[in-house]
């Protein structure tokens, strides 16, 4: 397992070294959403318009953040359950999206979208939202604002902690730490 430092927006060579297991300390701009928010993208690009954040080499991290305090940028943020997510992460990826972080795993269709169009996904530690909010220098709201804590916000973060939890190889951190319990028990 190897650790990185990963700057957005990403591309095809970033992911291609990343394996499960990798530290991964991400900086520049990612984008949050959640299902509400997915579903109106994939309506976006259903329809042929214009999503209102450029999707080719973004990051989007499923969280819907708590309210920030005076003088933070954002309230505690967590990751959410992910597979939520999975109706919709294929068409993204179709659609340049190249990494997702969330708490879960993922559906095979995911997976297999994600070795397709060179994506990943990243785990961020469930419970320590409060640290995780540490590395958010910046938060707005640049889409769909009536959804609150679910609007597509545009965070702007440095060293942002996260795992490798699905690498392009179709290789799975979930299943595999699974497997190992087994063999070790």
């Amino acid at each position: 397992m190897a650790e990185y430092k990963l700057t957005t927006p990403l591309k095809s060579e970033d992911v291609e070294k990343l394996h499960i297991g990798d530290t991964i300390y991400l900086n520049g701009i990612i984008y949050t959403a959640r299902d509400a928010a997915h579903k109106r993208l994939v309506d976006l690009i259903s329809e042929g318009k214009e999503l209102p954040f450029n999707i080719k080499g973004s990051i989007i991290y499923y969280v819907g953040p708590a309210p920030a305090k005076p003088g933070k940028p954002i309230g505690s943020a967590g990751p959410t359950t992910s597979y939520r997510m999975d109706p919709y992460a294929p068409l993204l990826m179709d659609n340049g999206l190249k990494g997702m972080v969330g708490k879960g795993p993922r559906s095979i269709e995911v997976i297999d979208s994600m070795k397709k169009n060179k994506a990943v996904y990243f785990a961020a530690v469930g419970g320590a939202a409060a640290l995780i909010a540490e590395s958010i220098t910046s938060a707005k709201v640049i889409a769909y604002e009536d959804l609150g804590a679910e609007a597509i916000r545009e965070l702007e973060v440095i060293d942002f902690p996260c795992i490798v939890a699905n690498d392009i190889y179709g290789n799975d951190l979930y299943k595999k730490g699974v497997e190992d319990f087994l063999k070790n028990k």
